[in-house]
């Protein structure tokens, strides 16, 4: 729990340096937010991040994303918040060779995984599912489904924007908001081949500047 606030703080100071610290005219910050909410992230840990963001002595983190490849050939992508891009790189290089990996050059694995943004949000009584997917099909949605008490939207993650207009617009409440990297195809392991690539899965993900890490192991 406390590297997800950890994290979602980088996030939100990040945000608020792009494009202010209004959250009603800042689209990531209010996403951000409600998803620090999901994660039952004290709201003293919100304002803190804020007001960390826009004082003069703030970290300047930024967003650096690196590829590499794990055991067995699988594809691994690394998304990071950091202050020290040479401390990061270094550590990540130690963690795939310690992990039996290879850190490799930015932008490799591009074509191995297909960028969306995934919104969870609450279940509104009176949602017709069928009319809900024709109103967010001019949004390039992929997938909308029903779980439980939520509603899951997947699409292209340059739409959020829109798709978040939209929910707001129509009284939707977004619990959670994420930006994935789904595999394009996924890579079947042996059990003994799949702990090899948990541990190195396992370094990259206790890394401080690590933000998330996805790969295409099945």
């Amino acid at each position: 729990m406390a590297r997800t606030f950890t994290r979602i703080g980088k996030e939100i100071e990040m945000a608020v340096k792009a494009s202010g610290p209004d959250p009603s005219s800042n689209l990531r910050l209010r996403l951000l937010m409600a998803t620090a909410k999901n994660e039952s992230m004290p709201k003293d840990n919100v304002e803190r991040a804020i007001k960390r963001a826009i004082s003069k002595d703030s970290t300047d983190y930024k967003e650096v994303v690196y590829d590499g490849k794990g055991p067995h050939g699988i594809a691994i992508v690394v998304e990071t918040a950091t202050d020290n891009p040479t401390r990061t790189v270094a550590n990540l290089r130690a963690a795939f060779v310690r992990g039996k990996g290879e850190l490799g050059t930015m932008g490799m694995n591009d074509f191995l995984f297909e960028r969306k943004c995934s919104f969870d949000v609450a279940w509104k009584e009176g949602t017709n599912m069928d009319d809900l997917e024709l109103e967010l099909i001019d949004f390039d949605i992929d997938e909308v489904f029903r779980d439980e008490d939520d509603i899951m939207i997947y699409a292209d993650f340059k739409n959020y924007g829109p798709i978040q207009k939209y929910l707001e617009d129509h009284g939707y409440e977004i619990k959670s908001f994420k930006f994935e990297r789904i595999p394009v195809t996924m890579r079947e392991l042996s059990p003994e081949e799949q702990e090899d690539v948990n541990g190195l899965l396992e370094r990259l993900e206790n890394d401080d500047d690590v933000v998330n890490v996805f790969h295409n192991m099945a």
